[in-house]
């Protein structure tokens, strides 16, 4: 059986920008702290949340490092490496290696995409000169270019690619990866919203957007779940939908930069070419946020 890097909720964490657009990393510090003692399973740096693709490597390079040095081993942290542009992904998948990172996660190529048999070579190609964990990541509606059920079977045979994170929207795609690659490939939710249907089906865990605010009720939807108090998890679950869902109400992460500042962690804007939401937007997600803390807390 191959290595399972985490089981349960791991925060897709946001980068937090200082007013100038510049990195803050007291913030991620402030960010990181609270997510350890929220009980969050993981911390996954520099991903679609964390604005991968307007961080140049080197801002990568510092955000990895940082994290890895201030998280010290107590959870297990994930590395965003993904690109279209494979050299340059081995590059910075070396990088975040010899910083310590505990395992990649790697997105799909866009804009150029390619075809099945290119994601194979291509994903091949990293997973043989690295030696930490691979992590795929599938997201069409952002990439335009979605990880077919044979690649997902011919790629869960190597040794370094151990998991998925499935984020198509298509239960019926995570069910039959879950058929076709059983222990091979693990399954993480891509999608909050899909946790307990993933997990239904042999999931272990969901790398989450959600989490960023509410971290501890993640954690206990999933982890709840795996350790069979599943009417307890389905119930948090189904509490939280509405808030995971409006988060996706604009781009992520849009919505969620914009619920950490209602609830005062450190976040700032995203940088262009995102911007913020349009204010009546911007209050109906406050209201719904607030509401759910003084059902839930933090």
């Amino acid at each position: 059986m191959k290595k399972i890097i985490f089981k349960g909720a791991g925060v897709a964490l946001v980068t937090p920008m200082n007013e100038d657009g510049s990195v803050d990393f007291n913030g991620l510090l402030e960010l990181i702290e609270f997510q350890i003692k929220s009980k969050t399973d993981a911390i996954i740096s520099c991903g679609t949340t964390g604005e991968s693709s307007t961080l140049s490597e080197e801002e990568k390079c510092k955000i990895i490092d940082y994290t890895v040095k201030k998280v010290a081993s107590r959870v297990p942290v994930l590395a965003g490496t993904g690109g279209n542009n494979t050299k340059e992904v081995l590059s910075l998948s070396l990088k975040a290696q010899n910083l310590g990172a505990d395992a990649l996660l790697m997105v799909t190529p866009y804009y150029n995409k390619t075809s099945q048999k290119g994601l194979v070579e291509h994903y091949t190609y990293i997973a043989d000169r690295v030696k930490i964990p691979i992590v795929l990541y599938n997201v069409p509606s952002r990439t335009g270019l979605n990880i077919s059920l044979e690649t997902c079977k011919i790629l869960s045979k190597h040794e370094r690619i151990v998991a998925i994170k499935e984020a198509s929207g298509d239960i019926n795609q995570i069910t039959k990866i879950a058929a076709l690659c059983g222990e091979d490939l693990a399954i993480y939710s891509g999608n909050d919203e899909q946790i307990i249907p993933a997990l239904s089906v042999g999931g272990i865990g969901v790398i989450s957007v959600f989490s960023n605010i509410f971290p501890k009720q993640s954690h206990n939807i999933a982890v709840k779940y795996l350790n069979g108090e599943r009417d307890e998890a389905l119930d948090l679950f189904l509490s939280s939908l509405e808030v995971m869902n409006a988060l996706f109400w604009d781009v992520n992460p849009i919505p969620v930069k914009a619920a950490m500042n209602f609830l005062k962690l450190p976040s700032g804007r995203c940088r262009l070419p995102l911007v913020d939401m349009d204010n009546f937007a911007k209050k109906s997600l406050e209201k719904l946020v607030l509401s759910y803390v003084q059902r839930y807390g933090r």
